[in-house]
């Protein structure tokens, strides 16, 4: 007779790549099917693979999620051009010219919005981590951002009526061009934003010119791989003027120019900034919220955060600026945004401004506020949300949102959790300088991955924390905030799999979530009880000094760290159980 604890339920698993993909094998052997009597539900969401079927894997993965409910996703490539060209000459069979956007993007976003889903991130309650804090006060680094355009000088409202938001251009021609359409419901909010190609590189010129001037390094940060047509309209422009008039002065001086995603490389200059630095982020709401934190962190410093950060992330919805609109206008001309016939604003562009349009749904962006507030109800977290009320209309549909979730618990007899409505800039400073102990910080899209990358970054490691996606309708996939680990990959093929260093802390911390779900959701004790000593045991390991290298030195007591590769620390895991 089997001594494996019995699932009815089936778990779905989506597999990815590289050393993660070493990792997710090696986990779901040694603490899911030696263990458990489950079906598992595996699909292969590797880029080999979303390449193959034409994307199809990832329709499948979005249809398997909604029909049972609780699933792992492993972490997967997104492949570029120079790798897409290998996987192609791999595969001669394959159209190129036919190819599906699942096909090569990444499937993150397309799972999201499959399932309807939020994303929260939080901290893995690790007792015995104290990740070094570097030396912020009097650091001498100055944020550039955009005075004008961009969403600041958007035009933006809530809906006044349900049906179609058209964006229209009339150029030389004098004939109106419909660019995109998109539906909406009375109370939804919209916004149109535009910068002007030429104010972008006058921009440019002074902030060069200011780095040359000064003497410092410089960094260059926007959203150009998802906002293509907007970030990626300004990156070009900002650097054709670099490599036509400063590049030269700039390597002569011997400074550095660094170009990173705007969330990464926030991540990056946070926990681990240089000496001196002039940082660009042309995008003005995120430049300003960016120059605030850092202006703060010069005069406080980053204290040692000995709080549980969570961050739950908007990504369900319209999108805002994910699910925008986006491109350079073709030439001179009017853009018109008429919603259900009517035109309610106008403006000019030149040829190449970047334009952006985008949009939310009201019902989601309360379904939202209700996961948030169920979510820190269940774990006793205070809320904290980030809202630019003053000005920005777009802003006022979550406050109301908040207030009417708010009353329709109290009707109910559930109070909901202490919150709080402040500015974005002052929710990112009060997450990094001012946590309280056990905080939940809800925020858009953009704003939550960079307000994530830099809480992680903070807490020592990705590997040090979690992300749950969960949908209105109770889907749950829980995952690893981490990539593929490429560099660590190569070694491992490298050495014949005798090195194998990655850090599988957040995908054995999921695999655990995941269970514990499927546990609670058919009252198996046994179940709730094995995922409860999972996690206990990886945290005790970890608190017992056995850790792997990207944690070393950051424990209390680093004379007693034990260093081990990933298989030696899945073994201490499974030794504790």
């Amino acid at each position: 007779m089997s001594n494996k604890i019995k699932v009815d339920a089936p778990l779905v698993v989506l597999h990815g790549d590289e050393m993660a993909q070493v990792a997710f094998d090696r986990i779901l052997e040694t603490f899911v099917t030696s263990r458990l009597d489950v079906a598992l539900v595996e699909i292969d969401l590797s880029a080999e693979n979303r390449l193959v079927t034409n994307g199809q894997v990832v329709i499948d993965a979005i249809e398997a999620l909604k029909q049972h409910g609780v699933g792992i996703k492993n972490a997967g490539m997104t492949v570029n051009r120079t790798q897409l060209g290998e996987l192609l000459a791999k595969h001669p069979e394959i159209d190129s010219t036919r190819l599906h956007p699942l096909a090569t993007k990444s499937p993150n976003g397309a799972i999201r919005k499959g399932i309807g889903g939020n994303i929260t991130r939080e901290d893995i309650e690790f007792r015995n981590l104290k990740v070094s804090r570097p030396e912020w006060i009097g650091r001498d680094i100055e944020v550039d951002t955009m005075d004008t355009g961009g969403i600041k000088d958007s035009f933006n409202e809530l809906s006044r009526a349900t049906g179609v938001v058209k964006l229209m251009f009339v150029g030389e021609s004098g004939d109106p061009v419909e660019l995109h359409r998109r539906e909406v419901n009375k109370g939804d909010p919209w916004l149109l934003a535009t910068n002007d190609v030429e104010d972008v590189k006058a921009w440019a010129h002074r902030f060069f010119q200011r780095a040359i001037g000064e003497k410092r390094d410089i960094y260059l940060g926007l959203k150009d791989t998802v906002i293509a047509g907007y970030d990626g309209v300004m990156r070009a422009a900002i650097e054709g003027v670099y490599d036509t008039h400063y590049r030269e002065q700039v390597e002569a001086l011997g400074l550095k120019y660094f170009y990173e995603l705007i969330d990464a490389q926030a991540a990056r200059l946070v926990a681990n900034p240089p000496e001196r630095a002039l940082w660009g982020v042309p995008d003005n709401t995120t430049g300003r919220k960016l120059y605030k934190l850092v202006e703060q962190l010069k005069l406080y410093g980053i204290p040692d955060r000995k709080a549980q950060v969570s961050i739950s992330r908007m990504s369900a919805g319209g999108g805002d600026q994910y699910g925008s609109f986006n491109a350079p206008a073709s030439e001179d001309g009017i853009l018109k945004v008429i919603v259900d016939g009517e035109e309610k604003h106008a403006r000019r562009v030149k040829k190449g401004d970047a334009i952006l349009l985008m949009s939310n749904d009201q019902a989601a962006i309360k379904d939202w506020v209700l996961q948030v507030f169920r979510d820190a109800s269940r774990k006793d977290k205070e809320v904290y949300f980030g809202l630019k009320r003053e000005y920005m209309e777009y802003d006022e549909v979550f406050s109301t949102a908040i207030t009417d979730v708010r009353r329709e618990l109290a009707e109910t007899g559930t109070p909901p959790p202490s919150f709080m409505i402040m500015r974005p800039s002052s929710q990112l400073i009060k997450m990094i300088t001012d946590p309280p102990r056990n905080a939940l910080y809800p925020a858009q899209n953009l704003d939550g991955d960079i307000f994530s990358d830099i809480s992680a970054a903070l807490g020592g490691s990705l590997a040090t924390a979690s992300s749950i996606i969960e949908s209105k309708e109770g889907t749950m996939l829980f995952e690893a905030p981490h990539g593929t680990a490429h560099d660590l990959y190569l070694t491992y093929q490298e050495t014949n799999g005798k090195q194998a260093h990655f850090n599988s802390s957040a995908l054995l911390f999921a695999v655990a979530n995941a269970l514990e779900t499927l546990g609670e959701r058919e009252d198996n004790d046994a179940l709730i009880d094995y995922a409860h000593r999972l996690k206990a045991a990886l945290i005790d390991t970890v608190g017992a000094g056995i850790i792997t290298g990207d944690l070393k030195g950051k424990t209390n007591n680093p004379a007693s760290e034990t260093l081990v590769d990933m298989n030696g620390f899945l073994d201490a895991v499974a030794s504790r159980l």
